[in-house]
């Protein structure tokens, strides 16, 4: 293996993807192609509708292309058993979603160690990982209190530390922003930022927001499906 492919942590070529929607079909991503390097920091921007949550779920192997292949650390993603592809998702990719999909049976505590418990982490390990990453991101003193217990920027700050429960390669972040206000909006940008520097993760955030995208190094655009250059 060359230095690059040792560097390179997602190689994403020529992807299309469309849906069939009733009686017509609609191609959301139409060649889109990235490499993103181990440790980037990535902002995705776009309007709504142009590809972007599209794009995070396949480079996440949550969905498939139609056409084109995804590279990640070296493997396609294609070849892969769905097993496999599960335990992928589950150790090496951690998911931040704007809706921030928390299960409101649990505590804090139990949805940030489900996946470490998914994993077949010891209980006693996992949660105290979960205490831990909690408390890393201002939630000490929250760890058992349920959802609907909990403000939207707690939520997201739960989801965060969920995301990084089995210290992933790479972070996935969609519209992480776009349920908050401003200033908490601007608390977790900077607790993902912080958290990546830490543990030189790879963080990609879809965002429409062009405040967001600044304080990414590198900026994709995508507009109907496509780059824009």
């Amino acid at each position: 293996m060359n230095n690059l492919q040792m560097d390179t942590i997602l190689d994403a070529r020529n992807l299309h993807k469309r849906y069939e929607l009733a009686a017509r079909s609609l191609e959301v991503l139409r060649g889109v192609s990235l490499t993103v390097g181990r440790g980037d920091f990535l902002a995705l921007r776009g309007a709504s509708g142009a590809g972007k949550s599209t794009l995070l779920h396949l480079l996440g192997g949550l969905d498939t292309p139609n056409a084109g292949e995804i590279w990640f650390a070296g493997k396609n993603l294609a070849t892969l058993s769905s097993g496999v592809l599960s335990r992928l998702r589950n150790l090496k990719v951690g998911f931040i979603f704007q809706a921030y999909h928390l299960l409101p049976e649990l505590d804090a505590l139990e949805n940030v160690c489900l996946p470490a418990r998914i994993a077949r982490t010891p209980a006693r390990v996992a949660e105290m990982r979960g205490r831990e990453l909690l408390a890393r991101v201002g939630l000490k003193e929250r760890v058992e209190h349920r959802p609907n217990e909990l403000s939207g920027g707690e939520q997201q700050r739960v989801a965060i530390a969920r995301a990084l429960i089995n210290d992933p390669e790479l972070i996935l972040a969609d519209e992480p922003t776009g349920n908050l206000d401003s200033h908490t909006g601007d608390e977790i940008i900077d607790l993902l930022c912080t958290l990546r520097e830490e543990r030189r993760t790879t963080l990609i955030i879809a965002t429409h927001d062009a405040k967001v995208a600044t304080r990414a190094p590198k900026v994709i655009e995508l507009v109907d499906g496509q780059i824009e250059n």
